[in-house]
């Protein structure tokens, strides 16, 4: 069975006992700055490990309490899995427990344990009055119906049992996906002196090894895992829900900071605009306006930005979710369903959060048309989501579409199973939808183009693709080989299709024909032979191509032709008069031409690669006689 990780916050009002508890816990003192020791308040998260066997390793984060550093305690708890929420039973409910609640709500935490510390201090009548203080708190909140324990830090009265019931709770969670991508919002950097780079976050998804090669994001730096550590020892590999030290190569840590992202793939967006879901917390409370400035917190980042409304301008005291657009003022690191935190810069203030809809968000009108864009995104499937690229891009990579809308390749395959999916190679796909699309598309173009040129067989394949151009080549190829079509020599048709000549002309077209293979090498120009039928001059062009196309004549020039047996018959009695090479004297005695068909004709031979013409002579090369394996066809 694979070993799970998870970790638990700390959270809860400053001074409620959050880190004392923690080193009953873990015998780990998570205060490690010397302010942090002399101001007697936490100032970073702290990390520890809690519990460790053969099939689970829990760590915990004790995260600031103090109003001011909120940010540091949002960063803190961003990945955790259970927060352990701790309430002074002295003190009972303070106001940032209750803004630490909202915060967890708004990261999607659903699992909590409340803990009423300081025990040993109070009365019972106090713990029970602290108690039931914390139910009417928790209700209507996602952690309704928690359960709540007592715990004294400095006598050890219900420590064992917290920690069998932090254990027990996890036992029922799954775990976090260690099998896609590797990603890890960083939270603290520094460097060891020999060692160069380090960074430490709580790894959100995948794995990584010792060697490994990593970006660094936004920046886009290259590096590699030189060396991993999980709680101060060495490990060979980090997976999701651990805390974990990565030691960079080849990176100075002058170049990083908290908020950036440690990744190994290229799936994750690089992004300043982010479509959102966002639930306000008490819109009577606060202004909330048309691109108000905020402060945005999205895994360990923190970047100020400005809320942008589609189907308001204010909001208003009934409010609770609105879709709506984050622009911010500097590219951060995130993916679907990332959750947030929005923070008012001044009167700093929490005033709402959500999750993200779509990383890459457009630029889109005022009005109810992209609420119901916004909606869909939001409720639909992934295989929808798929479609909604492919309506834009006709067929993607894979590695693209992973990213666009966020899915694992594990994910992404599961949704591709069906048999409308196409793969048009192994890294590109499609949808039969498209397909069809497509394909409705060349039957317009093709009928008209019939319609338009009933003398022409069809269209040119270069041309038909320029005009679809918003339709990929290998998706048009797809499209033709699936499509009911005739193609010949790089020209294209609908089946069944053959050129015609129009009925009112068959019977004079006919008569032309007669005329100039009766006239067998001795042919006049072309114009002659349409005027002495009587077909108007609007008429020759089409008609002479149509001639052409459909091997009735041979064009030696742009002015002279002959009829196709002519041209055949004489092409075979020069072959059967010469040798490998000849001259031009020796073919006009053959054919008996003057030089104003005698040069042409020969020009056409070698332009249809039967001869080369070497100095003054001419070679054969490729012509056979008929019954051999070679005969060529006009």
């Amino acid at each position: 069975m694979r070993k799970r990780y998870y970790t638990i916050g700390m959270a809860g009002h400053i001074d409620h006992g959050k880190t004392t508890l923690t080193k009953a816990l873990t015998s780990v003192d998570t205060d490690r700055l010397k302010e942090e020791k002399e101001r007697r308040i936490s100032i970073e998260p702290g990390f520890a490990s809690l519990y460790q066997d053969e099939g689970m390793e829990i760590s915990v984060v004790d995260v600031p309490g103090h109003e001011r550093f909120i940010r540091q305690m949002i960063a803190g708890v961003a990945g955790i899995d259970l927060v352990i929420l701790v309430v002074a039973a002295d003190e009972g409910v303070m106001p940032q427990t209750k803004e630490h609640l909202d915060i967890l709500s708004l990261l999607g935490i659903r699992q909590g344990i409340v803990v009423l510390t300081k025990t040993a201090k109070v009365e019972e009548d106090l713990r029970e009055m602290a108690r039931e203080e914390v139910i009417e708190e928790l209700k209507d909140t996602v952690f309704e119906g928690s359960p709540i324990l007592l715990a004294d830090s400095v006598t050890g009265e219900g420590v064992v049992e917290l920690k069998e019931a932090i254990i027990s709770s996890l036992k029922k969670m799954p775990s976090r996906d260690t099998s896609g991508d590797f990603r890890l919002p960083i939270d603290q950097v520094f460097t060891i002196k020999g060692q160069g780079a380090v960074v430490r976050g709580t790894i959100y998804e995948g794995s990584l090894e010792t060697g490994q090669e990593l970006s660094v994001l936004p920046q886009g730096i290259h590096t590699r895992a030189k060396q991993i550590q999980v709680h101060h020892h060495k490990a060979e590999k980090g997976y999701a829900g651990q805390r974990a030290a990565v030691n960079l190569s080849g990176v100075d840590y002058k170049e990083l900071k908290r908020g950036n992202v440690l990744v190994s793939s290229t799936h994750f967006f690089i992004t300043n605009t982010i479509d959102v879901s966002l639930k306000v917390l008490n819109a009577s409370q606060y202004d909330i306006r048309q691109r108000m400035t905020v402060m945005v917190h999205s895994g360990t980042s923190e970047v100020m930005g400005k809320l942008v409304f589609f189907d308001r301008n204010k909001v208003h005291a009934d409010t609770d979710t609105i879709l709506c657009q984050i622009r911010l003022d500097e590219h951060i690191v995130v993916k679907r369903g990332d959750r947030f935190i929005v923070r008012r810069p001044s009167p700093v203030e929490t005033i709402g959060g959500g999750w993200i809809i779509k990383p890459n968000g457009g630029k889109y009108p005022f009005g109810e048309e992209t609420i119901a864009f916004l909606q869909s995104e939001m409720d639909g499937t992934p295989g929808e989501r798929v479609l909604k690229v492919l309506d834009r891009h006709k067929s993607v990579r894979r590695d693209f579409l992973m990213k666009e809308v966020s899915l694992q390749e594990e994910r992404l395959d599961e949704s591709l199973q069906e048999k409308d999916w196409i793969h048009l190679s192994d890294s590109t796909i499609t949808h039969r939808k498209i397909v069809k699309e497509c394909q409705n598309m060349l039957d317009q173009i093709l009928t008209k183009f019939h319609d338009d040129f009933p003398l022409l067989k069809g269209v040119n394949r270069g041309e038909l693709k320029q005009h679809l151009s918003e339709y990929p080549g290998a998706l048009v190829d797809y499209a033709l080989e699936q499509g009911r079509y005739g193609q010949e020599n790089g020209v294209v048709h609908l089946d069944g299709f053959f050129p015609r000549l129009p009925p009112e002309w068959e019977k004079r077209c006919s008569q032309l024909l007669v005329s100039l293979e009766r006239d067998g090498t001795q042919v006049r120009d072309m114009e002659e032979y349409f005027k002495q039928v009587g077909i108007p001059e609007k008429w020759h062009s089409d008609f002479y191509h149509f001639f052409v196309q459909e091997k009735k004549i041979v064009p030696l020039d742009e002015r002279i032709s002959y009829s196709i047996k002519v041209y055949n018959d004489a092409l075979f009695r020069l072959k059967q008069h010469t040798d490998e090479t000849f001259h031009v004297g020796e073919a006009k005695e053959v054919l008996g031409l003057s030089r104003k068909y005698m040069i042409p004709f020969l020009e056409k031979l070698d332009k249809e690669g039967l001869t080369v013409r070497i100095d003054e002579k001419r070679k054969w090369i490729g012509f056979m006689d008929k019954g051999l394996k070679r005969k060529f066809e006009i």
